[in-house]
């Protein structure tokens, strides 16, 4: 159980609600409440009308777009302590993307029309949550130019990277399944399996059913920025 203290140490770290006064993110914690999720449970699903904010405390949720006959793009993986669905309160829309928990997760969540009221009370909040959809929007347009020019294996290659932080951990096949990576960069698992396999032959990676591991990030690196030399 997480308490209040913890709770408001972990929504400071949140970079929307940092400039505020103490006092003020007292104010705005109250607003809001905690709810525990199970691993693989539904928060809230595409095109359903406004969820609210959320606030992941911890725990580890999945955002994904579900296409017309049920596939799933998953566009991020959100980890602690990190705010989503911001969108929605924001414009007063729908739920632009489903969110599902894949681990044990607790998140605080807060209605829309009790935000939309602490938008007008504190300025500060909209100004941050602008600079923040800023940076995700240039994300999708990355996102959009990996699915767009860069072919299967160089994806999957930016996918280690990025899973690995660049080669400095492992990444946890229980935490990274083949299907949700494959879901990651708009390709099916065996096509994963067949990439990782390959990358192992040429000694870039090694992996066991527990783990991967980047031997060679200079190559996946080398691989990953290979998404606009066709076009001359």
């Amino acid at each position: 159980m997480v308490d209040f203290d913890s709770l408001f140490a972990r929504l400071r770290a949140v970079n929307q609600f940092q400039s505020l006064k103490d006092k003020d993110l007292r104010h705005i914690l109250d607003g809001g409440h905690l709810q525990n999720y199970s691993a693989g449970e539904m928060i809230f699903v595409q095109d359903e009308p406004c969820s609210g904010m959320f606030v992941l405390i911890s725990g580890r949720v999945n955002l994904c777009k579900l296409g017309p006959q049920g596939q799933e793009n998953i566009l991020a993986t959100i980890e602690p302590v990190i705010m989503f669905n911001e969108v929605t309160v924001l414009d007063g829309g729908k739920n632009p993307v489903t969110a599902f928990a894949t681990q044990e997760s607790v998140i605080w969540k807060i209605s829309c029309e009790k935000f939309q009221h602490l938008l007008e009370q504190y300025s500060a909040i909209g100004i941050s949550l602008l600079r923040v959809l800023a940076a995700r929007n240039r994300r999708l347009i990355e996102h959009y130019e990996d699915l767009s020019y860069r072919n299967v294996e160089s994806r999957v290659a930016k996918l280690l990277l990025d899973l690995s932080h660049n080669g400095s951990r492992d990444i946890v096949r229980r935490d990274h399944p083949i299907e949700e990576m494959a879901s990651l960069i708009a390709t099916v698992g065996p096509v994963i399996s067949r990439t990782l396999k390959s990358f192992k032959e040429k000694g870039w990676i090694q992996s066991s059913r527990i783990s991967i591991s980047v031997l060679d990030a200079e190559e996946l690196a080398r691989l990953a920025r290979m998404n606009l030399s066709f076009l001359g």
